[in-house]
């Protein structure tokens, strides 16, 4: 499909509010080939969800024919056509700004962030917070890239405001330590963990405590906390016990951990976990078994990782050439996995 190309990119809400005054007309209210393409998009079918696409143009409401594009692209990592196309789905606003909008700035901010123009993902943040002044997420996703960037005092003071504004979101604070730890500030990222149990313990649930307390390194406390929670937390609990197990050496009940979930309950994650932990048995067979019936959970949201560690295990077990196989599927689906390249090198070695 021939996108309509603009004089001036567009790269914030605030642009947004005045060409969208004067762009008006772009939506049309069908939407069929749309919800087609997004059908095959949560399927990662990314070039059927291209081509459906094609056959709503002139057809079908252009902002979210453009904003499925851009989707489109994103997972085909052409992330320059998906600059565009998310660039021209804001165009077609009614001036004002809408969540779709804030939705769809967030994409181009990522999609900027992968062809490594930092400044302009930090752009449109910065304006989506001077339109939300408590976006936590955009606070929480500004500091991170200011992090990548090597600025850590402002990456800090966007994690602090983000915490501030909402000092219960664990996971928005789960996801602040872990982007700290990446970049070598782990103690600074366990500094924000150890207030909220000193600042939140009593009202903090087992599960919140026990995740807490597991990336803390007090694997003993976060047993205790995540084996209580277990039977009300379902899948999440059963998966930060697991690895707590394993951490703490018993890989055989790790293993039956998971195995107790997954048998009433089949889960993606668990599965995964569960072949990681089969690997550090050396059990390839059993690793390999529980990828593949990852892959067939309803709904799977790590497809990707699954199909990477299958390949590993296929590497385990000495079929060199099943996972050369796969491996070349795996790369024209995923062809930025620089772990995968490497490995795809190691392969033709063999």
């Amino acid at each position: 499909m021939k996108r309509k190309k603009t004089g001036k990119r567009i790269t914030g809400l605030a642009v947004l509010l005045v060409c969208g005054l004067v762009l008006v007309g772009c939506g049309r209210v069908s939407r069929e080939h749309i919800d087609t393409a997004m059908q095959h998009i949560a399927d990662h079918e990314y070039e059927l969800a291209l081509e459906e696409l094609e056959q709503a143009a002139g057809k079908e409401d252009e902002r979210l024919l453009y904003r499925a594009q851009g989707i489109a692209y994103m997972g085909l990592t052409r992330y320059e056509d998906a600059v565009d196309c998310f660039e021209l789905a804001l165009s077609c606003s009614s001036g004002l700004p809408w969540d779709m909008d804030y939705d769809m700035n967030y994409y181009l901010a990522t999609a900027y962030y992968k062809l490594g123009d930092t400044s302009s993902a930090v752009r449109i943040y910065d304006t989506i917070i001077d339109l939300k002044p408590k976006e936590k997420d955009a606070y929480y996703l500004r500091g991170s890239v200011k992090l990548k960037e090597g600025d850590y005092e402002a990456a800090k003071q966007d994690f602090d405001a983000a915490i501030a504004l909402a000092p219960t979101d664990f996971d928005q604070l789960l996801d602040i330590y872990q982007v700290l730890a990446e970049q070598g500030y782990e103690e600074v990222g366990q500094g924000y963990l150890q207030t909220a149990i000193d600042t939140d313990a009593k009202e903090m649930s087992d599960y919140n405590k026990g995740r807490i307390y597991f990336y803390l390194g007090n694997y003993e406390d976060a047993r205790d906390y995540l084996e209580r929670a277990r039977d009300n937390s379902g899948a999440d609990a059963v998966l930060y016990l697991g690895r707590t197990w394993e951490i703490l050496g018993d890989y055989n009940y790790a293993a039956s951990v998971y195995l107790s979930q997954v048998t009433e309950h089949p889960n993606a994650e668990i599965y995964n976990q569960l072949g990681m932990c089969r690997l550090k048995m050396n059990d390839p067979e059993g690793a390999l078994e529980a990828f593949q019936n990852g892959q067939l959970v309803e709904d799977c949201t790590i497809l990707q990782t699954l199909q990477f560690n299958e390949i590993v295990a296929y590497e385990r077990l000495g079929q060199f050439k099943q996972a050369a196989s796969l491996m070349k599927d795996y790369l024209k689906a995923y062809p930025d996995d620089e772990q995968a390249q490497r490995e795809n090198q190691f392969l033709k070695t063999r």
